[in-house]
C-alpha cells in the first residue's frame, strides 16, 4: 500500500484541530490497527501543535507544513514549522521536573520506530505491522 499526502496549516489552534482530524480520517482508510492509530493521532498532535506554538511562537502569519508518506508498512511523519529550529538532547529531560517543556517530543520519540530532530523539522517513522 502506497500514500502520500503534504499539506499547510496556518497556527491557529482551532483551524489545527480540524486539519489533524481531517488527516486522521483520510489515515483510517489506510490504518485499521486501533493501537497503531491512537500513537500516530498522538504524534501528529503533538508535533504540530508543538511547531505552531513554539517553533511558530503562534503567529497566525506562519504556518506548519505536513508530509504524509506510506509505503507498506511504514507511515514517514514529517512535520516543519517557521521557527529558528531546535537543538534538543532527549537526556536532559527529567520527568522528575515536572517540565511541560520538552515532554511533547519524549513522548513522540517513545512512540516512533525512528525520530530525528533536524532544526525545525520533525521526522517520525512509526512501522504500521506488528
Amino acid at each position: 500500500m502506497t500514500y502520500f499526502y503534504k499539506g499547510t496549516v496556518c497556527s491557529d489552534l482551532y483551524t489545527i484541530k480540524k486539519f489533524i482530524d481531517k488527516t486522521i480520517k483520510n489515515l483510517e482508510v489506510y490504518i485499521d490497527d486501533g493501537d497503531v492509530m491512537f500513537d500516530v493521532k498522538l504524534i501528529l498532535n503533538e508535533l504540530i501543535v508543538n511547531g505552531a506554538l513554539h517553533g511558530n511562537d503562534s503567529m497566525m502569519s506562519k504556518c506548519v507544513s505536513l508530509t504524509l508518506e506510506m509505503i507498506d508498512d511504514k507511515l514517514r511523519i514529517e512535520v516543519e514549522d517557521e521557527g529558528k529550529g531546535i537543538d534538543y538532547d532527549f537526556c536532559s529531560y527529567d520527568p522528575k521536573d515536572l517540565k511541560t517543556c520538552g515532554r511533547g517530543l519524549v513522548l513522540v520519540n517513545g512512540l516512533s520506530d525512528e525520530f530525528h530532530v533536524e532544526n525545525n523539522k520533525v521526522i517520525s517513522v512509526k512501522h504500521l505491522a506488528r
